[in-house]
């Protein structure tokens, strides 16, 4: 693993300095640093840093969109290109190399920069073609994840590794900050026979991991002999948002997911892709507000606060969605507003949602019409038999924690990279 150490320098006193100007001379120093005296810098920022020395005399391969950009708000492969790289071509996941293709519609290939080609990882095939990558000598890996396991970009990042290590093709991942990472573990993980490209890691439902880490872990579960290198980021921390470091730009990956309280209320809500309630598409606040002609917004809300859920408020809204569920429909519904995204529980939240609409509206939920989407969605079948049976929400986020704790005991702590 490529560390691409860089060890920041302080000025220490001398000894001889006054017992009195030493302390105020330090306070100075401190008041003179920025807020934050390491500066966030992503995987593809320390590259440039190190001159790309790591792709020096390589041809490379790009997994990336539009989100990828610097530091400086220029566009990963541009960044390569401008400093010689060979970079033969790109790929691009789910919603395309513009992040702008609605989820789950095909992706076809194109060329950006008059010639450098763009092929499609969310077309005819999910995987790299190992023809291509017969061509190269190394993929890189730089996309922008929300830290939410349904979330496909992690799944294309698995499909990689696994056709770079059966081609013997070395694999690099340029870390980025997960969004949401301050907001514990919680949920399901994968009951065997579940994974899908809506879960293909067992990691846990929101899973608090980097993309640089998640590779790591699936790298020792999974594929040992592939040559796999992660560039750390530096100035990272897990106490911090994605919008609360200067300098960093958050740029939505994909349509739906317009902002890092989008990403924070998304595992919240997304479980309603499933069901028979709009999640918010083709309005103005995806995945931020949810409805349906047979909601009424006041009971609803009504029987949430009973639940008591930290960190977040309840307004009622009217909406009729452009496209997607209920397109030109007037929906009722409730926003979300987050009032403490500290101490809010997306997957507590979710569960207490569900509960509510299932005992209200059995008959227009839905909640077995995709029932095989929405267990894909949870990692198992257990926690849409939970809800339909209507058992205490204690007893459904308990059962979450323990498999979660489980993992945690047996699997994650080892690659952790970052404090």
């Amino acid at each position: 693993m490529n560390n691409l150490s860089f060890h920041p320098v302080f000025p220490l006193w001398k000894k001889g300095f006054s017992q009195f100007l030493a302390p105020v001379l330090v306070a100075l120093l401190f008041l003179a640093l920025p807020a934050s005296a390491e500066p966030l810098l992503c995987g593809i920022d320390r590259l440039e840093a190190s001159g790309f020395r790591e792709l020096s005399g390589l041809r490379i391969g790009l997994i990336t969109n539009a989100a990828s950009i610097s530091r400086k708000g220029e566009l990963d492969y541009a960044v390569m290109l401008r400093r010689g790289v060979n970079l033969k071509f790109l790929m691009a996941p789910e919603h395309g190399f513009s992040a702008d293709i609605e989820a789950g519609k095909k992706v076809g290939s194109s060329v950006v920069s008059d010639t450098l080609p763009v092929f499609s990882l969310y077309g005819a095939s999910k995987k790299p073609d190992i023809r291509q990558l017969r061509e190269i000598d190394l993929l890189v890996f730089d996309l922008q994840d929300v830290g939410t396991r349904c979330y496909t970009y992690i799944s294309t990042m698995k499909n990689a590794m696994e056709v770079c290590e059966e081609a013997g093709i070395a694999f690099m991942v340029l870390d980025r900050p997960n969004p949401v990472s301050p907001l514990r573990p919680e949920g399901f993980m994968l009951a065997p026979g579940y994974e899908s490209f809506v879960g293909a890691v067992n990691i846990p439902f929101l899973h608090a991991m980097t993309v640089g880490e998640i590779a790591l872990l699936l790298k020792e579960q999974c594929y040992k002999k592939l040559d796999l290198r992660v560039i750390e980021m530096q100035g990272y921390r897990r106490d911090k948002f994605g919008d609360e470091y200067a300098g960093f730009s958050f740029k939505s990956p994909s349509p739906n997911i317009r902002s890092v309280d989008t990403a924070i209320i998304y595992p919240a809500t997304v479980f309603l892709e499933a069901t028979s309630v709009s999640e918010g598409r083709g309005t103005v606040a995806p995945f931020m507000q949810f409805g349906a002609p047979f909601i009424k917004s006041k009971e609803l809300g009504n029987a949430l606060r009973k639940y008591k859920l930290k960190g977040v408020l309840f307004k009622p809204v009217v909406f009729q969605p452009a496209s997607g569920k209920f397109s030109g429909e007037r929906c009722q519904g409730l926003k979300f507003i987050l009032s403490d995204r500290k101490v809010f529980s997306p997957f507590r939240t979710a569960t207490a949602l569900l509960l509510e609409l299932q005992r209200l509206y059995p008959e227009h939920i839905g909640l077995d019409k995709r029932g095989d989407f929405f267990d894909h969605l949870a990692g198992t079948p257990l926690y849409r038999e939970m809800i339909k049976k209507q058992l205490p929400l204690d007893t459904i986020v308990d059962e979450g924690r323990r498999q979660v704790e489980q993992f945690n005991l047996s699997s994650s702590a080892p690659y952790r990279i970052y404090p």
